[in-house]
């Protein structure tokens, strides 16, 4: 029997009217293609920000990022440097994404049953504890305080792995590219979750409290059916204030506020129909009305209003917001972070890249997070705790587990947690350099060199709404 070609599938399932197609994939396509540009965007922000640093113009670049900020509005008053309003201020809408993206995986995606989240979630785990193990057991014997930078090879960079994986295009599964997305989602809630409780200052409670009325407030207004984003929008600024202040980390305030968008429309998509057809019904009367064109703009503008009610915050949000994370966001923050300077400093290249903490944070990447989410993967089917998805094998899972390897941009915005001594910094940057350049190309060599059975969008799409079930 003649198959349709692959593009002619993958429009009927994306425009089919099944659950997980329409609320599920197309989003997650969209953003894997955002994410896979990104990344090259991200590589060559990195790139120039290395570069410039140990250019014979380096003092311009810690001049520039080193430079501070001030401003007062009302009792509000900001004195940062550059580096650390990116840090501290746009980074925040980078884990507000993040937290629209959990909070879609949580309510549509593949973490939205315990059947689906098993395997992807003990991967994760295995993915997080085994490269911490790793850094401590190589660092354990040096300098106390190099101890402290234990959670920066925890950590999964979606758009550079998501990259990678785009370069493979068709030899990797439908199915094994949404557990790698699964896998660095759940990786992500696990970086969360280490910056919030070991990578916190000392707590300013009465701070603590406003922010958590705002987090309070934020859902309360959500309950009550408040749909206009600017409110949400003043609340979500005060409270990224209150927790900057706090002592935890303002970035918190960003997942927490994206775990609380609403995934749901106000209107359902049969509301929508029926709310569009009395707009388009009552466009045909208007037509031949003396007013008509003060009548069919106002008609216009009420479909738009339908139209807008129909799509849940959580996509017009993500769909706008995305790309400026993306493009804009962090590879502001990669130029910002990424400069080390080896050129003219006591310690030459080779000694930092052999120090204690570079090769903690370079084995844990490239070595430690294939072995952790090999072995707990295989320790889930062992014990019947999960199943792969189709066209996905134990040696797709190793490939998959060098690319989690790459771990960019949390683990160096856990560096700058972790570590106020320059030289442990660099070293630790060092090692997430060389750590996520050999993950990405082993992880690539691994599934290019496969034959991976092929997975048509029709089968993935049967897969993920639980109709089939995986060999």
């Amino acid at each position: 029997m003649a198959h349709p070609p692959q593009e002619q599938i993958h429009e009927t399932w994306l425009h089919s009217d099944r659950l997980v197609p329409s609320r599920f994939v197309r989003p997650v396509v969209e953003f894997t293609r955002v994410e896979a540009a990104g990344g090259i965007v991200l590589l060559v922000a990195a790139v120039v920000a290395l570069v410039w640093a140990n250019s014979p113009f380096y003092e311009s670049y810690f001049r520039l990022f080193n430079a501070h900020i001030e401003f007062s509005i009302g009792p509000v008053h900001i004195d940062e440097s550059l580096k650390h309003i990116i840090n501290d201020g746009l980074m925040a809408l980078f884990f507000f994404v993040v937290g629209l993206e959990i909070k879609r995986e949580l309510a549509v995606g593949e973490l939205n049953s315990v059947k689906r989240a098993a395997m992807p979630a003990m991967a994760a785990l295995g993915g997080m504890v085994v490269p911490a193990l790793f850094f401590i057991a190589i660092v354990a014997t040096g300098e106390p305080d190099a101890i402290d930078g234990w959670g920066i090879p925890m950590a999964t960079d979606i758009a550079f792995s998501v990259g990678v994986i785009a370069l493979l295009g068709s030899r990797v599964s439908v199915g094994a590219k949404l557990f790698l997305l699964a896998l660095a989602i759940v990786d992500d809630v696990g970086a969360i979750l280490v910056i919030a409780v070991f990578y916190t200052s000392d707590l300013d409670w009465g701070y603590l409290a406003l922010a958590a009325g705002g987090i309070v407030l934020t859902y309360v207004i959500r309950r009550m059916g408040v749909w206009h984003i600017t409110v949400y929008v003043v609340i979500g600024v005060a409270t990224w204030y209150f927790f900057l202040e706090s002592g935890v980390h303002a970035t918190i305030a960003g997942v927490i506020l994206g775990l609380l968008t609403p995934a749901t429309s106000y209107y359902s998509d049969e509301q929508f129909r029926s709310k569009a057809q009395q707009v388009l019904d009552r466009w045909d009367v208007n037509r031949a009305s003396p007013f008509a064109r003060e009548r069919l703009d106002h008609d216009a503008l009420e479909l738009g209003r339908v139209a807008n009610a129909s799509v849940s915050p959580l996509d017009r949000l993500e769909h706008t917001l995305h790309p400026w994370s993306s493009f804009v966001i962090v590879p502001l923050f990669a130029l910002a972070n990424a400069g080390v300077r080896f050129v003219g400093q006591d310690t030459g290249l080779l000694e930092a890249a052999t120090s204690p903490v570079s090769l903690g944070v370079l084995l844990g990447l490239a070595l430690g997070k294939p072995i952790g989410i090999t072995l707990a993967t295989w320790i889930g089917l062992r014990f019947n705790m999960g199943v792969l998805p189709a066209g996905t094998t134990m040696r797709t899972v190793v490939g998959l587990g060098s690319l989690a390897g790459i771990g960019f941009t949390v683990s160096l915005f856990i560096t700058e947690l972790a570590y106020r001594e320059s030289v442990f910094a660099d070293e630790a940057k060092l090692g997430i350099f060389l750590g996520s350049a050999v993950a990405g190309i082993v992880g690539y060599l691994i599934l290019r060199t496969m034959r991976t059975p092929q997975q048509t969008f029709a089968d993935a799409a049967d897969e993920l709404a639980g109709a089939t079930e995986p060999a």
